[in-house]
């Protein structure tokens, strides 16, 4: 197989034409492979803002805490709350990662320059991230789930908001 293919079948995104019409919004859940996260000091103003303005949708809200939102498939954005936009990095983007990744990312990061890791925490969301702040001042979040157990609390929370959980 060649290095380089058309790989339009795997994205949202349609081909170039004139007439390209744009895929629908993707309410779905899926694994999401990379994913930005914008502190904001008004969740409300900048959830009204990308949903009215760039046409995301509010997936889901956990009032006072997070806010997912989705334009197509792959295209996430998540709004957290936050004092004044200077108390965190401007940029904040996250990757996938499998669990057994996370320690051997930390300590590789941490060899290279010291003190740059926070983590690994778990999250209401099931996952393990890693938090790591580049010598740019990129914040980069490593984050890895974790195998959904059908009767914890994270569990519970998605059925709240309407997710189906295989196995509860």
């Amino acid at each position: 197989m060649a290095d380089h293919y058309p790989a339009f079948d795997i994205s949202p995104v349609p081909t170039p034409a004139l007439d390209a019409k744009p895929p629908e919004v993707y309410r779905g859940i899926y694994g999401m492979p990379m994913f930005v996260t914008v502190p904001t000091s008004d969740l409300a103003a900048s959830a009204d803002f990308w949903i009215r303005g760039l046409g995301f949708i509010d997936l889901f809200t956990i009032p006072g805490a997070i806010t997912h939102l989705r334009r197509w498939a792959f295209q996430d954005v998540l709004l957290v709350p936050t004092g004044r936009s200077s108390e965190v990095p401007a940029v904040s983007v996250s990757f996938s990662c499998v669990l057994s990744q996370i320690d051997e990312v930390a300590a590789a990061c941490e060899e290279l320059l010291p003190g740059c890791t926070t983590g690994p925490r778990q999250t209401p969301w099931n996952t393990v991230d890693l938090e790591v702040i580049t010598p740019e001042n990129v914040r980069v979040i490593l984050t890895a789930a974790r195998p959904l157990d059908p009767h914890s609390a994270e569990a519970r929370n998605l059925e709240a908001m309407g997710f189906e959980i295989p196995g509860a």
